[in-house]
C-alpha cells in the first residue's frame, strides 16, 4: 500500500509554496529602494520641465 497523505496539509503546503513564488515575483517587480524612487522622481520632474519648456503658445 502507498503512504497515507493528509490532503488538507498537502493543499496548504501547495498554497504556501505558490504564495512564496508570487511574493518573490512581486518583490522583484515592485521592490525598489528609496534611492531608486528618488532618482525616478527627479528624472520625471526633469522630463516634465523639458516638455513644458518645449510647448508652443497658442
Amino acid at each position: 500500500m502507498g503512504d497515507v497523505v493528509n490532503l488538507n496539509k498537502a493543499r496548504k503546503a501547495k498554497a504556501r509554496s505558490d504564495a512564496k513564488v508570487v511574493a518573490e515575483a512581486n518583490r522583484a517587480k515592485f521592490g525598489r529602494t528609496k534611492a531608486e524612487k528618488d532618482r525616478d522622481r527627479i528624472d520625471k520632474a526633469r522630463a516634465d520641465r523639458l516638455v513644458d519648456g518645449a510647448k508652443l503658445e497658442d
